[in-house]
């Protein structure tokens, strides 16, 4: 039996010391939704700002709109493929789509784009929080001649004072000018000349009325720094590979001006291709007519010199036939030694181009390589100098001449020229070779001309350079109708498929996504403050709570429902109201005291709790007087010496009691004071001794209680909260009705855990817990106080006066009261 006893009792340990260990370690959906419910006042709060924000935030965004433009890339030629004619302007090896995509998105071409819009003034209208650019809306527009390039980019306010008079306003280097100025008349500043002219004055009024003084001013735009600015609003991308399309879109907070630069991109690209082949064409042609003019004076004085010469000579015609066999050898000669020194000559030009330090034109250069055996070759070298020529001006945007990026890439243009030149040294050198046999060729015919009669070979040699002079004429005509035919037949095959139009809608701020993401932000605003005050939580706020910290193991005798008005200080309410629902609880306690003692005589019961606060002393006075309506006896005594409350509670004085009667002061007669109802007498703490635990724990408090007993039937004693001060356990533990008070939403849960060891520890099995401070009109979400444990005591709403019913109130005023709670 003993084994049994200690078994037993490791057992009960051993389960104390695991709630310990687990105090808090399960989650608990009652009180999720419980603590849910109670933020619900901040939760509306946080939708409300969300709202609020979203709007704010759509209001007062600058709104981005795109607009883009698809450009399909072709480069057929129709008149060379009918007149089967080379296009002496095309570089077949050259990726077209790469190379046009680069170069709409340089902003050398972005500049030039942006030159032909009316972008040199940009005209805004300010408002409170933010601007709008008017574009070609604004009301007004200006004209200027620069004096400063300190002008560019700053604002220059306009205010209208009537339809032709105004004011300008604007400020450089802390310094603010100012001059009225008259309408379509010239006003001059220090850094400008300004014409202001008025297009719209009603609509100047209109937007003066909405907005604040000093509404419009407009900016004088930098080419260089303009392009800068638009430079990251502007995307070109390869829509489809096989079909050669690209895509032009172009952000700004303007729709109309973005739909104008994306449209202007396209339309200034196919007026770039067809100017580049022009340009081209142009200084081909031009180098042709140039030739032509000296073969043709060359071949007029040949022409001349043989006509005089058979003139003066009477040359035989018939010797003239064998002559002629012999000259149109020789010309085969001249005329291979002639095209050898044609592209001797293109070389040339070609090298001498290269090396001029000023700038390198690789569209002339390709089209002076063009019908060429070596084009394919010394193209393709020219091409990738044109790609690097353009990389370092894009790059200049950027950077200085300086920079090491600059360098790197100069180096790179260097080394790309030093290849251009070994390959022409190299391909010079053989022509050179092929050039001296040919010479050579012909040098054995002029030997055979040497033998034949003086007249003769003088004849045949004039004939010779006629022939030669009428080759070369013959082959400039041709080369020249060759690329006047190409010329005219170029026209460019780029095609706008889609063209650009301004947008709607923004593409920024998005309204359906934007309000989406601030009620998200709400949603996790809620959640985190839910989540946050959950794992915060550490009050007791149910009878569940107790039942399962303890796991069922001590008693619960009841809860104490909240008083809905406030109690300045303990005091006797169930004498005021018996019918109501306070009382009725003190009565189901009251009930509930048997199931720990139902012996017949005088008890002691002792209350007290973890810290001050809880109610203990209102729980003691108000059971107290429950138990006196019975018809017993009771009497209250005031142990919680260091601060009393219930000679507040009685609305009586503590001149003595307690303290004056264990120190032998007072007489127990002396100091027993009467209540207001009947049988209910109680005893003060009397004035705080410096050594209240030794009074209590004297042999002079047992003979107290010993004196009490033989008047009173029950024996209440408000005992010192031993959450903080040990003075009162050796009086709980001779209780026979030992009461630890816990009070809802006020309680920790960790004070559970001296119940637990009073139970345990100091080894007092009759220890009971009653709830104090619940509210029990919450019963929503499924979170109950549960009212069947302990005893199994239970009441409804059927036992109050009419001053204790519960209010119907409204859906904000519950709210409210709820963030109160």
């Amino acid at each position: 039996m003993y084994q049994e006893d200690i078994s037993r009792t490791t057992e009960s340990f051993e389960r104390y010391k695991e709630r310990i260990t687990n105090f808090s370690g399960q989650f608990e959906p009652g009180l999720f939704f419980f603590i849910a419910k109670k933020s619900l006042p901040w939760i509306v709060a946080f939708f409300v700002l969300s709202f609020t924000g979203a709007f704010l935030y759509l209001r007062y965004t600058p709104r981005i709109y795109q607009s883009s433009t698809v450009l399909q890339l072709r480069e057929d030629n129709t008149v060379n493929k009918v007149l089967n004619v080379d296009n002496a302007f095309e570089n077949s090896t050259r990726d077209e789509a790469a190379e046009a995509i680069e170069l709409l998105r340089s902003k050398v071409f972005l500049k030039r784009v942006l030159l032909t819009l009316p972008l040199q003034v940009s005209y805004y209208a300010e408002g409170t929080f933010k601007e709008h650019e008017q574009y070609t809306d604004s009301p007004y527009f200006v004209e200027f001649k620069l004096k400063s390039d300190d002008l560019y980019g700053a604002k220059i306010y306009v205010d209208f004072n009537d339809i032709t008079n105004g004011e300008l306003t604007y400020t450089l280097q802390n310094k603010t000018f100012n001059l009225k100025y008259k309408t379509n008349e010239w006003i001059s500043f220090p850094h400008a000349d300004i014409k202001v002219s008025v297009n719209n004055y009603n609509n100047i009024l209109s937007q003066q009325n909405q907005f604040k003084h000093n509404a419009f001013y407009f900016t004088i735009n930098q080419a260089e720094q303009l392009a800068s600015e638009c430079y990251p609003k502007l995307n070109v991308q390869l829509l489809n590979e096989a079909a050669r399309t690209i895509i032009i879109s172009f952000k700004d907070n303007n729709a109309k001006k973005a739909a104008d630069i994306a449209a202007a991109m396209a339309a200034e690209f196919i007026s770039f291709d067809i100017e580049r082949k022009s340009e081209s064409a142009k200084s081909v042609l031009a180098f042709v007519d140039e030739q032509l003019d000296l073969v043709y004076e060359r071949l007029k004085n040949s022409e001349n010199s043989i006509q005089a010469y058979k003139k003066d000579n009477n040359i035989d015609e018939s010797a003239i036939d064998l002559t002629t066999m012999n000259v149109t050898r020789m010309n085969t000669l001249e005329d291979q030694i002639t095209t050898l020194e044609l592209e001797e000559n293109v070389l040339n030009g070609i090298e001498n181009k290269i090396k001029d330090k000023t700038k390198v034109d690789s569209y002339l250069l390709l089209s002076m390589l063009a019908g060429t055996e070596y084009e394919n070759s010394i193209g393709n070298l020219v091409s990738s100098l044109h790609k690097l020529l353009i990389q370092r001006e894009e790059m200049l945007y950027e950077a200085t001449p300086g920079s090491e990026s600059v360098k790197a890439i100069d180096f790179q243009i260097d080394i790309q020229k030093r290849l251009l030149l070994e390959s022409i040294s190299s391909i010079r050198s053989k022509i050179q070779t092929r050039k001296q046999a040919l010479i050579e060729k012909a040098g054995e015919f002029e030997n055979r001309f040497k033998k034949l009669p003086g007249d003769e070979v003088e004849y045949a040699r004039l004939q010779r350079l006629f022939s030669i002079n009428e080759k070369f004429y013959t082959m400039l005509l041709e080369k020249k109708t060759e690329y006047s035919i190409s010329k005219a037949g170029f026209v460019s095959q780029n095609v706008v498929l889609e063209k650009a139009a301004p947008s709607g809608s923004p593409l920024s701020p998005n309204r359906n996504i934007s309000i989406i993401l601030f009620l998200l932000l709400a949603v996790l605003l809620s959640l985190l403050l839910v989540i946050a005050r959950y794992l915060a939580h550490n009050e007791i706020t149910s009878l569940n709570d107790i039942s399962r910290l303890t796991s069922a193991s001590i008693g619960i005798l009841g809860i104490v429902p909240k008083y809905k008005q406030d109690i300045p200080v303990s005091q006797l309410l169930v004498d005021k109201n018996p019918k109501s629902l306070i009382a009725e609880a003190f009565r189901s306690i009251r009930t509930n005291l048997q199931f720990i003692s139902n012996e017949p005589g005088p008890k002691i019961m002792a209350i007290t709790s973890t810290v001050s606060g809880e109610g203990k002393t209102f729980v003691a006075i108000n059971l107290a007087g429950i138990i006196a309506y019975s018809g017993k006896k009771v009497v209250v005594l005031d142990l919680d010496m260091r601060k009393p409350k219930i000679h507040l509670g009685f609305g009586s004085d503590n001149t003595n009691g307690m303290s004056t009667i264990l120190i032998g002061k007072d007489t127990l007669q002396n100091c027993i004071k009467k209540s207001s109802q009947e049988n209910l007498d109680f005893i003060t703490a009397g004035p705080i001794p410096p050594n209240p635990s030794e009074l209590i724990m004297s042999a002079k408090m047992d003979q107290v209680l010993e004196e009490l007993k033989k008047v009173y039937e029950m024996i209440i004693i408000d005992n010192p909260p031993v959450g903080l001060v040990t003075d009162g356990i050796a009086i709980i533990q001779r209780a026979d009705y030992p009461l630890y008070i816990l009070r809802a939403e006020y309680s920790k849960k960790n004070f559970v855990q001296n119940v637990d060891r009073l139970y345990n520890e100091n080894n007092i099995k009759k220890l009971s817990v009653i709830l104090n401070g619940v509210d029990i009109q919450r019963k929503t979400y499924g979170y109950t106080y549960g009212y069947g444990y302990g005893y199994g005591y239970g009441y409804g709403y059927g036992y109050y006066d009419d001053q204790h019913k519960p209010e119907k109130t409204s859906f904000f005023a519950k709210l409210f009261k709820r963030s109160a709670r």
